[in-house]
C-alpha cells in the first residue's frame, strides 16, 4: 500500500520543480501541494495530452460509493477485473512524480523509500474525472526485497524513460503490471 508520498522541491529535484512550474502555468487556479502528500491532496501527475506527456493537477483518491472516504491504491494484480479501475487502466493512465514514499512497519515506525540514485521516482497511476474533478490512484504490487521487511506491498514504479509508453501504450502498460520493481533505498524519515 502507498498511503503517503513526498514531493520535495529542493534544487536536487529539478524535474519536480519543472513539473510544478508547468502545472502553475497551465492551471494557475489549481495549485498543487508539495512536501508530504496525503490522500485527497491535489498533486501533479503526468498524463497524455494530445500526443505529448503533460503535467496536470489531480486529487489523490477515487471516492468510495458505498461508504465515506477514498480509494487511494489499485492492486496491479486485480485492477483489470475491478469496475472501479478497469476503464482507467485501459484508457486513462498517469505517472505520479515523487521524491519517495512512506510505509509503516509493524511497530508503526514511519519509513521513507526513495530511488537509490536519489533521483525522482515515477509511480504508476490511474486517473479519471469524477464530478468534474480530475482524480488519481496509485497502483501497487507485491513488495520487492528492499521494501518487504517493512510492508508486503509497494507502489508500481515506472522507468523514467518509459513514462509516455505507460500513458499511451496499453499493451506495454498491461505487461508492466508484472514487472520486477527496482531496488530502493530506505532512509530516515525527512
Amino acid at each position: 500500500m502507498c498511503g503517503r508520498y513526498t514531493l520535495f522541491t529542493s534544487e536536487e529535484y529539478r524535474d519536480i520543480l519543472q513539473i510544478i512550474e508547468e502545472v502553475g502555468k497551465r492551471f494557475p487556479d489549481q495549485p498543487v501541494k508539495t512536501g508530504e502528500i496525503y490522500p485527497t491532496n491535489r498533486a501533479p501527475v503526468l498524463a497524455r495530452w494530445n500526443a505529448e506527456l503533460a503535467a496536470e493537477p489531480c486529487v489523490w483518491g477515487f471516492p468510495q460509493y458505498r461508504r465515506s472516504g477514498v480509494l487511494i491504491n489499485a492492486r496491479a494484480e486485480t485492477a483489470l477485473e475491478k469496475r472501479t479501475f478497469q476503464t482507467s487502466l485501459l484508457d486513462s493512465r498517469c505517472a505520479v512524480p515523487t521524491t519517495g514514499f512512506y510505509e509503516w512497519d509493524k511497530q508503526k515506525n514511519k519509513r521513507w523509500f526513495r530511488a537509490q540514485t536519489g533521483s525522482v521516482l515515477y509511480l504508476a497511476g490511474l486517473k479519471k474525472t469524477i464530478d468534474g474533478q480530475s482524480r488519481f490512484v496509485i497502483m501497487t504490487t507485491g513488495a520487492n526485497a528492499s521494501v518487504a521487511n517493512v510492508h508486503d506491498r509497494m507502489p508500481l514504479i515506472l522507468p523514467p524513460d518509459r513514462l509516455f509508453q505507460w500513458v499511451s501504450d496499453t499493451d506495454w502498460a498491461l505487461a508492466h503490471l508484472r514487472s520486477d520493481m527496482p531496488a530502493l533505498e530506505m532512509c530516515i524519515c525527512p
